[in-house]
């Protein structure tokens, strides 16, 4: 296991023993671990032993290999994306691909040799972009990464596709084609995610494609306002299809956060307050527009600003003082339930909303 630094050894030394025993005992589900940003170290140096690609290739490999032994320093979130084409390259025949997926599996759901420890997670949603190289197509990708999730039972292990934000209109077509298609013949895909480097991709053109997905039955996570560089239309746009998650969410203004969790359909109810806002009939492109009293979303907003409420939806809250130990484990246990249902299939409105953030990542 990758040693604990920074702000996250410093929030662990500030805990008592017994709010560390507490944490411990708790059923855990990892939902926003993605397969290439969680291959052990161990994994990838063994790769980088087998790796005899052209020269100019094997520096940069060799580069990030180093990089990787030294310790990874991640100053801003860009830095981690300079990672990304070595560890491609090193996962780009349908073999790395096999032995990526069950190696970050096993490190996940998996008890130690000895058993002496418990595993990380009870259940895990994996989530990876279906490539496209020399030695494969999507779809062998996609069968092969789910054949080794299917290792595990539908209580512990699911697969979200992820569509990256520099694909092109055709691409993510695809993409999300296959997602579909692998729902319908059964196959443990749960839902699509979209993510990749935050300054790219016209984030309209996306989606007629997600909404496609949603209309499937697919669950929709989004990685949404990563950086300074969002622009406010961005997030209209991810939030038009009405998301069930959202990625990280790090400047996200707090009226569209108090959007997302009033978006959320209540039974009986037809809520279609993100959709009008993407229209643009009432200038929602600003957040002042949100203040315009004429604006359809105005008095929600405002209410929804001064309460509490919004905040209770969230599937995690950081206050530990918000929760009991019940209650937690409580609704870990409900979401397990929820899997074992036939293919794990999920209807819409079945997610609970919440934020994520990337914590499993071997490279951060």
């Amino acid at each position: 296991m990758s040693e604990i630094a920074g702000p996250a050894a410093a929030a662990l030394s500030s805990l008592c023993p017994d709010d560390v025993i507490f944490l411990q005992s708790l059923p855990k589900a990892e939902l926003h671990a993605h397969l290439n940003g969680s291959i052990p170290i161990k994994t990838i140096l063994e790769l980088a032993q087998q790796y005899s690609p052209s020269s100019a290739q094997t520096t940069a490999v060799a580069d990030t290999i180093e990089k990787l032994k030294s310790g990874v320093i991640l100053n801003e979130i860009f830095d981690f994306f300079s990672l990304m084409p070595a560890i491609y390259a090193l996962t780009s025949t349908l073999e790395s691909v096999v032995i990526v997926t069950r190696a970050v599996l096993q490190s996940f759901l998996n008890t130690t040799g000895d058993g002496t420890e418990t595993p990380q997670c009870a259940y895990l949603e994996l989530r990876t972009t279906p490539r496209t190289t020399p030695h494969m197509t999507r779809e062998r990708y996609l069968t092969v990464v789910l054949d080794e999730v299917e290792m595990y039972p539908a209580t512990q292990a699911a697969l979200i596709v992820s569509v990256d934000r520099r694909m092109s209109d055709l691409d993510v077509e695809e993409c999300i084609s296959l997602a579909i298609e692998m729902k319908n013949r059964g196959r443990r895909v749960v839902g699509i995610d979209v993510c990749g480097d935050p300054r790219s991709g016209d984030m309209q053109s996306f989606t007629r494609h997600l909404s496609r997905a949603k209309g499937a039955g697919l669950g929709l996570t989004v990685h949404i306002a990563e950086s300074t560089n969002n622009t406010t239309e961005d997030s209209l746009a991810l939030l038009s299809c009405r998301p069930d998650r959202l990625g990280h969410a790090t400047f996200l203004s707090d009226e569209l956060k108090a959007l997302f969790f009033a978006d959320i359909p209540q039974p009986g109810t037809e809520c279609s307050s993100l959709s009008e806002c993407a229209t643009g009939t009432t200038n929602p492109h600003t957040p002042a527009g949100l203040r315009d009293p004429s604006h359809p979303l105005h008095s929600r907003s405002q209410n929804l600003k001064r309460s509490e409420e919004a905040k209770a939806q969230m599937s995690f809250q950081a206050d530990a003082e918000k929760f009991s130990e019940r209650a937690a484990i409580k609704d870990i246990e409900e979401m397990i339930k929820q899997a074992e249902s036939p293919n794990n299939a999920r209807e819409n409105g079945q997610y609970k909303p919440c934020m994520e953030i990337c914590l499993s990542s071997n490279l951060l």
